[in-house]
This record gives C-alpha cells, sequence and structure tokens, in this order.
C-alpha cells in the first residue's frame, strides 16, 4: 500500500513534543484516509513493528474503527534488542508474550500529543499502565523517546518511539517470589491453597505485607496460621489484602473504601504525608503485574 506524500513526509520528519504541539503534515491535511496499520505499512521505518503484528495477529485489530493511540518503536528500536531475543518473539510459540509488549504499546483512545503532556500515565490495551515524564530532552513513555508525533491516522495516532517498552510478564505470585522478601506470604498463600486464584486473569490489587510485617504479629502466630487446622482463618486474613480491580496509588491516597475478596471493607487514608491502609502504611506502590497490582505495606492487616 502506497501512502501519499504528505503522509510520506510526516512519517520522515520529526514533529517535536512540546507546548506548541505543532501538527506533523500528515494531521496538517484533510482528514486521513489511511489507518494505523496502513500508514506504518507505507513506511520503511515501521517495517520490523508490522511483521510483529502480523506474527502477532493483530494487523486486523489494528485495522478496526478503533480509535486507538500507538507508541510506535522504528526498526532502529526494534534494533536495540539482542538479535536472538527478537527473533524468539517472531516464533509462533512466543505469540503469546509478543501478543503482550505490542499491546503494551497501543492506547484505547485517540490521544495527542497535547493531552500526553498534560498526562502522568495511561492504561494500555495489554492492562498495564505506561507512564510518561517530560524534561528539557523531551517527552518519555516508560523511559522510551517520543521522538515523533501526532501522525494522524483514520483510526487513531501514532506517536513515534526510539526503543521498545517492555511491560511486566510475572503474575502477582510469581513477582512476590521473585521480590525475595515476601518470603512468608508465599508460604502463607501455598498454605491457604490461593496461589492458584491469585496466578489467575483477575485482575487483582494485593496490600502485600512484608516479612517484616509478618515479624510483628505476637511470637507463634504465624506458625500457627500455617498449621493445616487453620486454613480458613489464614484464607481470611489473606483475601482480606485482595480488592478486585487495579486500584492505583492515587486512588488509595485519596482516602476510599475497598471491599476486599474476604468480604468486608478496608479503608484508606492519609497520615500527614503517609499514605495508610488500615492501621499498615504503603511502603511501595503501584508495583505492575499481568494480573495486576501490588501495593507493599509494612503490617499484616487482620480482619474483624
Amino acid at each position: 500500500m502506497l501512502l501519499s506524500s504528505a503522509l510520506i513526509s510526516a512519517l520522515l520528519v520529526s514533529t517535536p513534543i512540546d507546548g506548541s504541539c505543532s501538527a506533523s503534515l500528515a494531521s496538517a491535511t484533510a482528514p486521513a484516509e489511511k489507518s494505523i496499520v496502513e500508514t506504518a505499512l507505507g513506511a520503511e521505518s515501521f517495517s520490523t513493528l508490522v511483521a510483529a503484528l502480523k506474527a502477532a495477529d493483530l494487523v486486523e485489530a489494528l485495522q478496526g474503527e478503533g480509535p486507538f493511540t500507538v507508541f510506535a518503536p522504528t526498526n532502529e528500536a526494534f534494533a536495540k534488542l539482542p538479535a536472538e531475543q527478537l527473533a524468539n518473539l517472531l516464533e509462533p510459540e512466543n505469540k503469546g508474550l509478543l501478543t503482550s509488549i505490542l499491546t503494551y504499546h497501543v492506547l484505547p483512545a485517540n490521544v495527542p500529543a497535547k493531552t500526553v503532556l498534560r498526562s502522568k500515565n495511561a492504561m494500555t490495551l495489554n492492562g498495564q499502565r505506561i507512564h510518561f515524564a517530560t524534561t528539557d530532552g523531551g517527552v518519555t513513555v516508560q523511559g522510551a523517546s517520543v521522538i515523533q508525533t501526532d501522525i494522524a491516522c483514520s483510526n487513531g495516532t501514532i506517536h513515534v518511539i526510539d526503543s521498545i517498552i517492555l511491560p511486566s510478564t510475572l503474575n502477582i505470585v510469581e513477582t512476590a517470589v521473585e521480590a525475595g522478601s515476601f518470603k512468608t506470604l508465599a508460604a502463607a498463600l501455598g498454605a491457604a491453597q490461593l496461589v492458584e486464584a491469585l496466578q489467575g486473569d483477575g485482575p487483582f490489587t494485593v496490600f502485600a505485607p512484608t516479612d517484616e510485617a509478618f515479624a510483628k504479629l505476637p511470637k507463634g502466630t504465624v506458625e500457627s496460621l500455617l498449621e493445616p487446622e487453620n486454613r480458613e482463618k489464614l484464607a481470611a486474613i489473606l483475601t482480606y489484602h485482595v480488592v478486585p480491580g487495579r486500584i492505583y496509588s492515587e486512588a488509595v491516597a485519596a482516602g476510599r473504601e475497598f471491599k476486599t475478596l474476604q468480604g468486608q471493607t478496608v479503608k484508606s487514608h492519609m497520615d500527614g504525608k503517609r499514605v495508610m491502609v488500615g492501621k499498615s502504611q504503603v511502603v511501595k506502590a503501584d508495583i505492575e503485574t499481568t494480573n495486576g497490582v501490588i501495593h507493599v505495606i509494612d503490617s499484616v492487616l487482620l480482619p474483624e
């Protein structure tokens, strides 16, 4: 498929993302006739992206009505990955991982550069959030520099980035195990037979107590809870730390009441500069996983 000369120029000429948010030649002309995929197909600089979209069977989806915003990596961006890693991603057996990565570059809305400048983050089709930052050097998306903006398409907008952005590939349980500071929590999930549930699709928000948080409980409490006869009590405590959906730090800091999987509610509030959930302080927030988000807390929450 061939692009009009205006679109070709738009793809070749970098449009800075700054306060003026001047549109590319593509968006300055008549309404775009080419979809996001057709636009990418007509530009040699996106040949690797197109190959990846085909391998992930996402071409038809991104030719739909949308609207979508795509942070599109150039061939040079893909070339930053080790050649073997890139080749592996294009193999049929890695289609799921490739799809996860590509959808992490797509927003389910038409988001022009001026909106990106005003935003801190956005939810992607992958289900995880991406974060924007503005510095003297320009705008970044998850650390990747935006090098061209506002390429208008019939079903959305393309912004060009100079690096691949990678989502989390671990679920809640895998993330906790890999962190190394949640050994007691992992053992408790196993004893309560909740591992499989928290490896499910979710999404879930987990207020995760560290090993030090469990150590604050009276001596012998953890050992008692891990006994088979106390499984239901342990499960009630653990599910009191889990809320359905992805609840991010700004919602927690706003002071809200959340209904937990245990059935009771837990309240959040601000104590000076500290974000509190019940009587526990959030010491680290917004850890993304494939099936939810983790907020680390410094003490165990106990339901009534």
